[in-house]
């Protein structure tokens, strides 16, 4: 079995955990006490394994670090990692997402608040503005979700560097086929409830929560709306609903089996106005089909009640296991594909962003 590393990002610090050879992971003791961690990566790309944190330092502001010793130390770029140019009158309020690129071996993209776009060359040290989407028309329309106006997802081919898709909130989802040149809102099939009747299929403005993909099958993507979970098998051109069956279409995270690309799962809330689980416990709704149908699982869950929820980069799936982090401060894990789950951690401050790797 392999060593795997959890990286949990708080309102109040980075928590690492360590599993050696399939064993339990084990916690370590805090870093960045007291600073809220947004965003996490842990880039397996190179000889040695890198890691990113995006911080929010307060009074200090947000900033990008990064440690190339798993941990034990942390480096920060001379100057501000992530800044908007001047001419842009803007300031970075958060970094919502670090992502390293499938297919290109330097480069790292971030997405930030205000929803921006940001493209690093040096493993994500530095980072520059993609002036594509900032300068796109309709972002001076995009309006500010309940968590801000955030760029929280970016979607990679995990072939062709040209190829992505963002979603903003709420803004909606967007994609480029020229490497950000260029960008097209990609909502069509996407119902907004809360917009008045007649008007509630709009080309943009939609409240998206989180996209996924599976590389192996890149063309489509899962996305969890504010209201209803979806289905695009062309890359964001049309989408179809596929949460009617489920007990409540209204969540956050969506993610996918590392292998198996129809295997994807949601943790749905009882609605926008009663952001606790649904039946106040703690339950993966898994679909092994596409979405085709859904299956509840909370083996070794609280039986509850219990009524925290799951933020949308607090659920991820790699070949470590399947993991998401609580409101309340507890991280759960499968190493079965979902169908049991144990406690990983508990008593943590609120749970951000959970990242997981195979090292």
């Amino acid at each position: 079995m392999s060593d795997a590393l959890l990286a949990v990002g708080t309102r109040k610090g980075l928590f690492l955990a360590r599993s050696t050879g399939g064993g339990p992971f084990e916690v370590e003791p805090i870093q960045f006490s007291t600073v809220g961690v947004h965003a996490v990566a842990i880039d397996t790309r190179g000889d040695r394994p890198r890691l990113l944190a995006g911080i929010e330092y307060g009074h200090f502001g947000p900033s990008v670090m990064y440690s190339d010793d798993l941990g034990k130390s942390w480096q920060e770029a001379q100057k501000p990692p992530i800044a908007f140019p001047e001419k842009t009158g803007a300031t970075l309020e958060k970094v919502w997402q670090l992502l390293p690129s499938p297919s290109e071996p330097d480069v790292v993209w971030a997405g930030t608040e205000p929803g921006a776009l940001f493209r690093s060359d040096d493993g994500g040290i530095t980072y520059t503005l993609v002036e594509g989407l900032w300068e796109h028309p309709h972002r001076p329309q995009w309006q500010p979700g309940g968590g801000g106006l955030c760029l929280h997802t970016i979607l990679n081919h995990p072939t062709d560097p040209k190829i992505m898709g963002v979603a903003i909130s709420t803004g909606g989802f967007y994609r480029t086929t020229d490497g950000g040149l260029s960008w097209e809102a990609a909502n069509q099939g996407i119902r907004a409830p809360f917009l008045p009747e007649g008007q509630q299929y709009p080309e943009f403005g939609q409240c998206v929560h989180k996209v996924s993909l599976h590389p192996a099958r890149p063309e489509r993507l899962f996305l969890q709306h504010h209201f209803g979970v979806y289905r695009s098998d062309d890359f964001g051109g049309s989408w179809t609903d596929i949460g009617s069956s489920l007990p409540s279409d209204f969540g956050f995270p969506v993610v996918v089996h590392p292998d198996r690309p129809d295997t994807l799962y949601v943790l749905p809330l009882h609605a926008d106005m009663d952001r606790t689980p649904v039946g106040h416990r703690y339950q993966v709704f898994r679909s092994d089909d596409a979405g085709e149908s859904w299956q509840a699982h909370g083996e070794g869950l609280p039986e509850g009640p219990v009524y925290a929820s799951v933020l949308r980069d607090a659920m991820t799936a790699s070949h470590a296991g399947i993991f998401f982090g609580t409101r309340d401060g507890s991280v759960y894990g499968s190493r079965d594909g979902g169908d049991t789950w144990s406690e990983v951690a508990s008593h943590l401050p609120d749970v951000l962003t959970v990242r997981a790797a195979v090292l």
